[in-house]
């Protein structure tokens, strides 16, 4: 597995080809946007929400959007926020890290996540957090077992959604 940046054509679009794909990530994960409300409607994601959504993303400079590849398809999406809005909390974050519905319990979502870390360690992060719906155990046991310690419970921002907020010093 490889990790591509994200990054849209000049005149801020994404390729029909990678719009397609992603598309089909993000719908294939349709249990996690049901417990998320991400999307309107779970079970029918639209290339025109997913392009949307990551141009929200894309627009800010402090967001980075990871396309983790692996055997010439895409297999999961990891977006990592530099800072996050409290000032605060000076950690980076993973916003998203999301692995193909029929890829997973295979060791990719381990895989990116791993990749990810490292990143953000070699560019002199030495701590990461994210935040885990309290609705999403699954989530919960996946980034505690990786070595996530809970260090808050608190809404997140965009939504008032109840979290776990998680932390873990790399290097």
């Amino acid at each position: 597995m490889f990790l591509e940046p994200l990054t849209p054509t000049e005149a801020g679009a994404l390729p029909g080809e990678l719009l397609t794909e992603l598309t089909a990530l993000y719908a294939s994960n349709h249990a996690f946007h049901a417990l998320s409300g991400d999307f309107p409607d779970p079970a029918d994601i639209r290339p025109e929400q997913v392009a949307t959504a990551l141009a929200d993303e894309l627009a800010d400079p402090d967001v980075e959007v990871l396309l983790a590849r692996g055997s010439g398809r895409l297999i999961g999406i990891a977006i990592t926020l530099g800072t996050h809005p409290d000032p605060a909390d000076d950690d980076p974050w993973i916003g998203l890290l999301m692995i193909d519905a029929a890829q997973q319990q295979q060791g990719y979502g381990r895989q990116l996540a791993s990749l990810v870390e490292a990143r953000l360690h070699e560019s002199g992060r030495t701590a990461v957090r994210l935040a885990v719906l309290d609705n999403n155990p699954d989530a919960l046991a996946f980034w505690t077992t990786l070595g996530y310690e809970i260090i808050d419970h608190r809404e997140d921002r965009r939504l008032g959604r109840p979290c776990a907020v998680l932390r873990k010093r790399l290097g």
